[in-house]
């Protein structure tokens, strides 16, 4: 007897309804947690948030961690996105002028890490999904950090492409490390930031104009 493929459907092979479906329960799973956290968050209620039926949920996602994983991700995707929006715009600095990378650096990590603090029980998600054990679940949180690594990486153009990968992967690595300090308590957001600063500049110094 062959073994039935329990995969859940690939977004690439999704149809637009398809798709329309899948935002639903992504967006529903946001509300859920910003509601009443991670912890509490079921399947079930997801689907009833969505209106999409619970069989029917697992054929997008293969668990509650990699439903919660797609959907931290998303958020974490437009955040990042808004914030480089904002970044180019002229008026996010007040001189209008370019004060370079490690500037540009730590004004898109203070306002992402700020962010979290709008929305705690979503810091507290993404925390949680990077230590999940789901196969799938564990591939959108290395896409997801990849599309963070070349988030960073856009706001180096001084960086020779020899330091392109290593940087923003620190400088990443440092931020999550911030961010588990302060969901878990050991940290304030003012000692992240602190520590966040201290780090992209060190890292950057060598890059600095002039």
């Amino acid at each position: 007897m062959s073994k039935v493929d329990l995969s859940p459907r690939p977004v690439e092979a999704m149809s637009p309804r398809q798709l329309e479906r899948r935002q639903y329960l992504i967006r529903a799973a946001l509300e859920l947690v910003s509601e009443i956290g991670v912890e509490r968050v079921q399947m079930k209620q997801v689907s009833e948030r969505s209106g999409v039926a619970l069989g029917t949920t697992y054929r997008y996602f293969s668990s509650k961690d990699h439903l919660l994983a797609s959907a931290v991700s998303d958020w974490r995707g437009k955040l990042m996105a808004d914030l480089a929006t904002e970044l180019r715009a002229p008026a996010a600095l007040p001189s209008a002028v370019d004060t370079g990378t490690a500037d540009r650096v730590v004004r898109f990590v203070h306002r992402g890490m700020r962010a979290f603090q709008r929305q705690p029980n979503l810091a507290h998600l993404l925390v949680s999904v990077t230590v999940s054990t789901d196969p799938f679940a564990s591939e959108v949180v290395d896409a997801m950090a990849a599309a963070g690594r070349a988030s960073l990486l856009a706001l180096m153009p001084e960086v020779p492409p020899s330091a392109g990968t290593v940087l923003p992967m620190l400088i990443d690595s440092a931020w999550h490390s911030e961010l588990v300090a302060w969901v878990t308590g050991r940290n304030t957001l003012a000692d992240a930031f602190l520590h966040l600063d201290e780090i992209i500049r060190l890292l950057l110094a060598p890059y600095a104009r002039g």
